[in-house]
């Protein structure tokens, strides 16, 4: 049995991965009917945390994916019936129990392996998902540091320019006193006296 297919009849309802009284009869190869008359006569063995029956909001949640596709060609099964249930892990594999047959001890074991992959899968995405957090918040670091050294710079780059403008003031200030300088001095050396 391809666990794929399996995988796709399971979901998340009130916070717990289950399968719906319909998926597993077809998969079981029974009746919806005969599968819960099954359950009802050994109840003991199904416990709210094994099974529970939802809720008429529930139940139109799920009653797209779940009702008979040729409904409206027959005319029929377009609407639940009786309030589905749903089995968690535990109450699928004490379903097997209660069918006794060669076949539900086969699914069973199928659904068991769906069951293991799904939280397989769910532990490795968890971990990605942490890991993907962390590098997140290492970029975000990254991203800081970057954005303090490029303000650093910044304010670098304004105390060197500020201290270039002093310079080139300082020149400014010293041409313009150089040719001052050069008007007000006396040549050095002997001054030859002209005849008179």
């Amino acid at each position: 049995m391809d666990i794929q297919i399996i995988q796709n009849k399971i979901y998340e309802i009130r916070g717990q991965r289950v399968m719906l009284d319909r998926d597993l009869a077809e998969l079981y190869g029974v009746s919806t009917g005969n599968l819960n008359k099954a359950v009802k006569r050994n109840i003991e063995r199904f416990p709210e945390r094994f099974m529970f029956q939802l809720s008429k909001e529930e139940a139109l949640r799920f009653q797209f994916g779940t009702l008979n596709e040729n409904a409206e060609k027959q005319g029929r099964g377009q609407h639940f019936k009786y309030l589905p249930y749903a089995f968690t892990e535990q109450g699928v594999s004490m379903l097997s129990a209660v069918l006794r047959s060669p076949t539900a001890i086969q699914v069973s074991i199928a659904i068991m392996d769906a069951f293991v992959a799904m939280r397989t899968f769910i532990m490795q995405s968890a971990q990605i998902s942490v890991e993907f957090a962390e590098f997140r918040n290492r970029l975000l670091l990254v991203e800081q540091e970057v954005r303090e050294n490029l303000e650093a710079m910044n304010d670098l780059s304004e105390d060197v320019r500020r201290d270039f403008d002093t310079v080139f003031e300082a020149i400014g200030a010293l041409s313009v006193k150089l040719p001052e300088a050069k008007k007000s001095r006396q040549p050095i050396g002997f001054k030859i006296r002209e005849k008179e």
